[in-house]
């Protein structure tokens, strides 16, 4: 009972966050900015069709669509409406016959519009996230399972507690050290347990992550950056005007979110090697225990750093094949806020993840003495 009494607690504050969270903060969200309904339809038949193949993607279409539909649940489920479907380079959602898709339901004047959203795509999620958890469950265990507990938690805090803060106006900074320290804390012991290898990796993990997120704060403040910048922050400010957005610490709160599971994967491995080489040989010095950990961290320091600049290159390749294909000078392209935003966070996250290493080696020895002098 004892062991499973954090994985009670947790299930209980999950459960509390998203109780709670949408009755305190639904005055943060202000009114609704959409005013069509968002319903689910099956396409019928299509009535007309003026198609070309598109020049620039394969198995693609442009032109237009007149589709009959049945709409499948809401107000008007049963019914069936013409809709007219423009595909376009950015809107490109073919009608076929037996295609269940989401469509825009709008009232004006006493006529309904139907409109074609996009393809329903939710239970191909479904069904991916099924077989993520089902081999996480069946090859991992226990620990597959409190892994998957500690996920569900980590989606809960960001989404029930820091999105919520930075809407209300509060400076995100210290709260977004605050509840990445407490995923950290709750992470490991639910995975780890209550082990000198886990405390040793706690204090190094948030140690990572405050500095991470410290250099890329100062970052933004010498380089005039701000989360206005980031991909999709230019939407924000439409939000930001009737609400108290704090968008200036959106950049730290980023970084810090984007590095945090690096960051938890280092330390812990540094932490369970020391450990381990320890329990192995209990003689080892202090030094030479370093010396080991220091060893093994070069070598999880070289995949883990090329990890994360390889994942925040790989959401700004986009951006990376338009330099490319524009011919772009490099004094041109080398400053545009998105390009130094992406060198800043696979940077700062990097420094945070090498700056772990030796700090939770250190710390995991000086557990492993403190335990040897309490003998």
């Amino acid at each position: 009972m004892k062991k499973n009494l954090l994985s009670i607690l947790v299930v209980i504050a999950i459960i509390l966050m998203a109780w709670l969270s949408p009755k305190y903060t639904a005055n943060l969200k202000g009114g609704k900015v959409f005013n069509q309904r968002f319903v689910t339809g099956e396409i019928v038949k299509v009535l007309k069709e003026d198609l070309m193949k598109d020049p620039v993607v394969e198995g693609k279409y442009r032109g237009n669509q007149l589709l009959e539909v049945k709409i499948l649940d809401g107000k008007e489920k049963g019914e069936t409406f013409e809709v007219y479907n423009s595909l376009s380079s950015l809107h490109n959602t073919f009608g076929k016959p037996g295609l269940k898709a989401i469509f825009t339901i709008r009232e004006t004047n006493g006529k309904i519009n139907v409109w074609l959203y996009n393809q329903k795509r939710e239970n191909y999620i479904y069904g991916l996230s099924f077989i993520f958890l089902l081999l996480v469950c069946i090859l991992g265990k226990m620990k597959g399972v409190k892994s998957i507990l500690s996920l569900i938690f980590t989606g809960a805090v960001i989404i029930y507690i820091l999105i919520p803060i930075m809407f209300s106006g509060i400076n995100p900074i210290p709260f977004a050290v605050l509840l990445a320290s407490i995923i950290t804390l709750v992470s490991f012991l639910l995975i780890g347990g209550y082990e000198r290898k886990t405390y040793s990796a706690i204090i190094g993990a948030i140690f990572g992550i405050t500095l991470a997120g410290t250099i890329s704060y100062i970052a933004g403040i010498i380089m005039n950056l701000s989360g206005i910048n980031m991909e999709g922050g230019e939407q924000l400010l439409y939000i930001a005007k009737g609400h108290k957005l704090q968008v200036q610490g959106l950049l730290f709160v980023a970084i810090l979110i984007g590095s945090l599971g690096a960051v938890m994967d280092v330390s812990m491995s540094i932490a369970s090697s020391v450990n381990e080489i320890y329990e192995n040989n209990p003689m080892l010095t202090g030094k030479q225990l370093f010396i080991s950990a220091m060893n093994i961290g070069r070598d999880i320091m070289g995949t883990m750093v090329n990890t994360l600049i390889l994942a925040f290159a790989g959401g700004a390749l986009p951006t990376m094949m338009m330099i490319w294909g524009y011919n772009m000078e490099y004094s041109q392209f080398i400053n545009i806020p998105t390009i130094v935003i992406e060198i800043v966070n696979a940077l700062a996250g990097s420094i945070g993840i090498i700056a772990t290493v030796p700090l939770t080696g250190a710390i995991s020895i000086l557990l492993i003495n403190r335990e040897k002098k309490g003998r």
